[in-house]
């Protein structure tokens, strides 16, 4: 049997390994530029930061044409300039253990799950995958489409998959292993800093804030009380509003899709920081802060509409209003520049970061809808999502509902136009608006809030259909929503819990013995409720699973990954979305004429009519020997793959002139055109 595409235990530690030592090194790297500006929160802060520079500018590197391991110079560089100004303290890097062991707990607890469920083998890991090895096999920008040969992800937003194809390149880690480092990467990222906001925010309790990814949503908790069974539950939890796609981090993260809503999970919660950071101690802060704060803001708000675009549509007006409170608590100093810096700079600086990506891009959208009243949740299934954050707020602002009850009526205009579930969350919105004194947790809960009422009444138009219209509106708006839902209301129960005096403090030894004990149970629980769609388990090598399932693709897989240059484009079976399918281009990264062609209609539209011709054609490639080559060469297409899918898709007939074998074991042959 050919030898499949399994990479050894020692070769997958020894990623980890790797891909770890250039997270460190490029943390290390900013944090002693940041120390005058953010104090204690410099060290944890420098993970994001670092991590979005490198990825800023090993894009440029791919927007110039020059290898994307340049990017690192500036950071050794960084790590030489602070050791010769003995920048670097050894007692104060001590002093930093303990975000070292967060970071590492959570990526090891996210390591974990994806070692259990490691495949890429259903729901978007095909994409994802594909993206990902698309950028460390060819990193240009734009990077090439996988499943559309002759075009480039210029359709997309692409921004995650290059942050992770660039840091496996420069870290040698191939993109089956990457594929699964990746989401334990976000996970850590996002952890760190909505702890660091949890500690700016909080003197006791800091790590509630850390629940927003670890609770699931009431809905999982009614299906299981219906007893339903657990894979059920999990997934009925994020279908709850009819079809539409509700997921919240937990799922998201257990699923196992590196997809673009959970990659930006923790760009936002940055952002979230920067915001809460800028709105806490502007007036403290000198000019040189000032600006660093604003040039990272418009860092992470530039990186948005390249990793995942909705998150713009709503964090862009969020910034804005932030940058409108710090001018307006400045206002008897209007004349001082300082007061105008972050509404002025950060949104212009944010679209200049990654210009060039908007001069390229090429979008397909409809516009906004409004929806039918008809057509909008119920206030059940409403609830069985939101509920708890609602119920929370509601028992902040239950007092102040006895007293001025007179605000209620503002759920009339919702409650007479039909839109029930949008008069829920209304309540909450009203009373937190009408106090006097607005704190960060109000002001991040009522962006949520508005959020959540917003997808009740417009959505944005898109292929998906007459029934699933505002499946994707729920789907990418629900993900912040919950973010700053969760950390604005487990900040207030936070808040209250350190007011009641009969929680008693934890000595330090009780509190590690506690959070040891809580690490271990979420160490163990990926072993004992495995949740792996039955695939393959007990690897981090997303492709170990072919050599068992398709042993045929197995080896040509490995023979195809093998391969060096960049020009290879190939010709394999489609046969719709979500299946087996298209897989060699996902696996290897060399783009097919056509592959999932849904998801391409859904960013290329089919205003050319390539929809029916590229599928037509491939076809014809296996099916008419006449017409193999010439359309080979249509698309510039230098191999043909002929495998179990193929033959099972197509009559294959090739001709007997033009192609030369160059693989051929366990029922699969490659060509290569010849001449």
């Amino acid at each position: 049997m050919a030898e499949g595409p399994s990479l050894t235990p020692e070769q997958q530690l020894f990623s980890v390994v790797s891909w770890l030592i250039v997270l460190f090194l490029l943390q290390l790297s900013v944090y002693p530029s940041l120390k005058k500006t953010f104090g204690a929160f410099s060290f944890p802060i420098a993970f994001p930061v670092s991590v979005l520079s490198f990825t800023i500018l090993s894009w440029y590197c791919g927007l110039a044409g020059i290898p994307v391991q340049l990017a690192l110079v500036p950071f050794l560089a960084l790590i030489v300039w602070h050791l010769f100004r003995r920048t670097y303290c050894i007692s104060e890097l001590k002093g930093e253990w303990h975000w070292v062991v967060l970071f590492l707990i959570l990526f090891f607890l996210m390591l974990d799950v994806r070692f259990v469920n490691p495949t890429i083998s259903y729901a978007e890991k095909f994409m994802d995958h594909g993206f990902l090895a698309s950028v460390i096999r060819d990193p240009v920008v734009p990077p090439l489409d996988p499943w559309f040969s002759g075009g480039t992800l210029n359709v997309y937003y692409y921004l995650g998959y290059w942050m992770f194809g660039c840091l496996a390149i420069a870290s040698g880690v191939s993109s089956n292993v990457a594929f699964n480092l990746a989401l334990p990467t976000v996970f850590a990222l996002a952890g760190v800093v909505v702890y660091a906001t949890g500690t700016l925010l909080l003197d006791r309790f800091r790590w509630v804030t850390l629940l927003i990814f670890f609770l699931p949503n009431p809905s999982f908790f009614y299906n299981l009380a219906l007893g339903e069974p657990l894979p059920s539950v999990v997934w009925d939890s994020t279908r709850t509003i009819a079809n539409t796609i509700n997921e919240y981090p937990l799922f998201s993260f257990i699923w196992g899709d590196v997809h673009a809503h959970v990659v930006s999970i923790f760009n936002q919660v940055f952002l979230i920081f920067l915001l809460l950071f800028a709105y806490k101690r502007w007036e403290s802060l000198d000019s040189r802060g000032k600006w660093l704060i604003c040039i990272l803001s418009a860092a992470s708000l530039g990186s948005m509409p390249l990793i995942n675009t909705w998150d713009v549509l709503i964090y862009a007006p969020i910034t804005l209003l932030f940058g409108l409170l710090i001018l307006w608590r400045n206002r008897m100093a209007l004349r001082d520049i300082t007061s105008w810096i972050y509404l002025c700079v950060v949104p212009s600086l944010a679209i200049l970061c990654y210009l060039p990506f908007y001069l390229e891009l090429k979008t397909n959208t409809g516009g906004i809808g409004i929806v039918p009243a008809s057509l909008s949740s119920s206030v059940p299934e409403f609830l069985l999502v939101n509920g708890l954050f609602i119920a929370v707020f509601v028992a902040v602002i239950h007092r102040e509902i006895i007293r001025r009850p007179v605000f209620l009526l503002a759920v009339v205009p919702f409650v007479i136009t039909g839109y029930f579930a949008a008069a829920v969350a209304v309540v909450p919105l009203v009373y937190l608006l009408a106090r006097k004194e607005q704190d960060f947790p109000g002001i991040l809960a009522m962006a949520g809030l508005a959020i959540i009422i917003l997808c009740e009444l417009v959505y944005l138009k898109d292929n998906m259909g007459d029934t699933y219209f505002r499946m994707n509106t729920i789907f990418k708006c629900y993900v912040p929503a919950w973010l700053m839902l969760g950390i604005s209301s487990f900040t207030m129960v936070a808040q209250k819990a350190a007011d009641w005096k009969k929680i008693p403090a934890f000595s330090f030894r009780e509190g590690a013995v506690i959070t040891f004990t809580v690490v271990c149970i979420l160490f163990a629980l990926p072993f004992i409720i495995q949740y792996n769609a039955g695939y393959g388990t007990g690897t981090l090598d997303g492709l170990a699973y072919i050599s068992t399932t398709n042993p045929g693709d197995a080896g040509g897989v490995a023979y195809l990954r093998a391969l060096t240059g960049n020009g290879d484009r190939i010709v394999e079976a489609e046969n719709g979305d979500y299946s087996y399918y298209s897989r060699i281009s996902s696996f290897t990264g060399i783009p097919a004429i056509i592959g999932q062609p849904f998801h391409e209609f859904m960013w290329r539209g089919d205003d050319t009519g390539w929809f029916t011709s590229r599928r037509g054609d491939v076809q014809a490639i296996y099916e008419q020997p006449d017409q193999t080559i010439p359309l080979m060469k249509k698309y510039n297409a230098t191999l043909l793959y002929v495998g179990d899918a193929e033959r099972e898709r197509y009559n294959v007939s090739l001709p007997s002139t033009g192609l030369e074998e160059v693989y051929s074991a366990d029922n699969t042959q490659i060509y290569r055109l010849t001449g």
